[in-house]
């Protein structure tokens, strides 16, 4: 017995039904990390109007990867152009998105030129373009208010003060006493721990650790250097009697940046310290 060849119809009509029989296509694809072997884009925040009639610039930037901590010298990798290379920008990158970084400062008659800075790590380039757009002029109070909710110019809220003590001179793998003293005006005031529950009691889930700090803190990190500085302890630290006290271990001799900020619940300051770290002494006692 001899069937007569299907239509083109037939064949559409069967594909159709086919395709109805496969799984849809997902609506979600997670994003793939990567704790190593990716760039730094560089960010431009906005800029700020400074009473003198110059302008400055504020960068951050994005480190791609979610281990990985690089080192970027200023030069041909790490540049801003037009004028000197060299701006002051961080050299030491963290992993992830470092908001409100470094700033650079431009002439009044800076007009509708661009500052760029140019990042190449893993042999890919990136590059911030900063201009002088009226949107995206910012204030002081959105940065240390970390672009957090601002409460206004108004509010009575005034950012800590923080300086750093003299440190000791600085040997290669050897423990640096880092004491940073910061003042206040008390504001807001620290939210005050509640009362555990009995265990009958339930509770929320919370992503808040315990014992996260409450009220006037301490964080350092790195800003440049050539290898990566170890602080002991590390994360935000409480503020006792006007300061806190840390260890830095240097594990090669060169110049290092570190950063500290002094956080209140609301605000936030910074301040920077250059450390030149001595080789060790061979055949010392």
């Amino acid at each position: 017995m001899k069937f007569a060849p299907l239509t083109a119809a037939v064949w559409l009509g069967a594909a159709a039904v086919a395709a109805c029989a496969q799984p849809p296509a997902p609506t979600y694809i997670p994003q793939t990390k990567f704790n190593a072997g990716q760039d730094v884009v560089p960010v431009y925040e906005g800029w700020l109007k400074n009473p003198d009639g110059t302008f400055t610039f504020i960068f951050g930037y994005f480190n791609r990867n979610w281990k990985e901590e690089l080192v970027i010298p200023a030069g041909p990798d790490n540049k801003l152009e037009p004028g000197p290379v060299d701006r002051g920008q961080p050299t030491y990158f963290l992993p992830r998105r470092q908001s409100w970084v470094f700033r650079v400062q431009v002439p009044a008659d800076w007009g509708n030129k661009e500052l760029v800075w140019t990042l190449t790590a893993h042999g890919k380039t990136e590059k911030a373009y900063a201009s002088l757009l009226s949107e995206e002029e910012i204030s002081e109070r959105i940065i240390m208010t970390r672009g957090n909710l601002n409460p206004g110019d108004d509010d009575p809220n005034k950012p800590p003060v923080i300086t750093i003590a003299p440190l000791a001179a600085a040997t290669a793998d050897q423990p640096v006493s880092l004491t940073a003293l910061v003042t206040d005006d008390g504001l807001p005031r620290p939210r005050v721990a509640r009362a555990a529950q009995p265990a009958s009691v339930p509770t929320a889930q919370s992503n808040s650790a315990a014992s996260r700090p409450r009220g006037l803190t301490v964080t350092w990190f790195q800003y440049g250097g050539p290898a990566r500085v170890s602080f002991d302890p590390a994360g935000p630290l409480p503020v006792h009697d006007g300061q806190t006290l840390t260890s830095a271990r240097f594990p090669a001799p060169g110049t290092y940046i570190l950063r500290a900020t002094a956080n209140d619940g609301e605000l936030a300051k910074s301040t920077d310290i250059t450390v030149t770290v001595a080789p060790i002494q061979s055949g010392r006692p």
